[in-house]
């Protein structure tokens, strides 16, 4: 099991983090129908379109390069909010990653500077029914699982379970902020979009690494 993560893995999966989303784009729409104009998967099929076309240029060598390179295309998807934050994520990531490879610990680092660039663009917290609430969790759960020693490929499955419960966790929560904090008490009992398309990111972070993990030993 590989202990770093490389330009290509980080490529890979960018890859598969736009898969995940463009795969979901109507329920995500659906989700977003409850409290919003029904567009988020719309606004997430053009991120997952930036997000591929940086993994596809092969200029970006170099961790901080690729991350940067996503995140403001990304910043220059016209999706409100949520593409601007998820932008302000990956070049959060940026500023943190460096020019070689990843170990569990870099990798950790790396997403907690991107979720403090989300914080530092929102009033939301844990809690209020936003991306959040999923973004949050993931970051915890891949740090504890850096400090326990484990592979990338550990973490950021730990990350992605992480993020799938944070995003079922805004059932039980009623929006505080954008255009659902209108709908008050109707927002109860359905996940809140945003939340979900982080978890469906996180979710194309782990599937990426660990198929290319099975490729590189064979399948044992």
């Amino acid at each position: 099991m590989s202990d770093r993560i490389s330009t290509a893995d980080l490529k890979r999966m960018l890859a598969e983090a736009a898969r995940c989303l463009r795969g979901q784009q109507q329920y995500l729409c659906e989700l977003d129908s409850v409290a919003g104009d029904g567009d988020h998967g719309v606004s997430m099929l053009r991120t997952s379109e930036q997000l591929e076309a940086a993994a596809l240029d092969a200029s970006s060598q170099s961790p901080r390069a690729l991350l940067k390179d996503g995140g403001w295309r990304v910043l220059g998807v016209d999706g409100g909010a949520s593409s601007a934050l998820l932008g302000a994520f990956f070049t959060g990531m940026a500023d943190a990653a460096g020019e070689g490879d990843l170990d569990c610990e870099s990798l950790a680092a790396i997403f907690e500077s991107g979720l403090n660039a989300v914080l530092k663009q929102t009033r939301a917290r844990p809690g209020d029914k936003t991306m959040v609430d999923a973004l949050a969790p993931a970051i915890v759960a891949l740090r504890s699982a850096a400090a326990s020693g484990a592979p990338p490929a550990d973490a950021l499955e730990r990350a992605a379970a992480a993020a799938h419960a944070g995003a079922e966790s805004t059932k039980a929560l009623v929006a505080r902020y954008g255009r659902a904090k209108l709908q008050g008490e109707k927002t109860l009992g359905h996940t809140d979009a945003g939340a979900a398309s982080m978890a469906l990111l996180f979710q194309g972070f782990s599937h990426a690494f660990a198929a290319q993990r099975e490729m590189n030993h064979g399948g044992r």
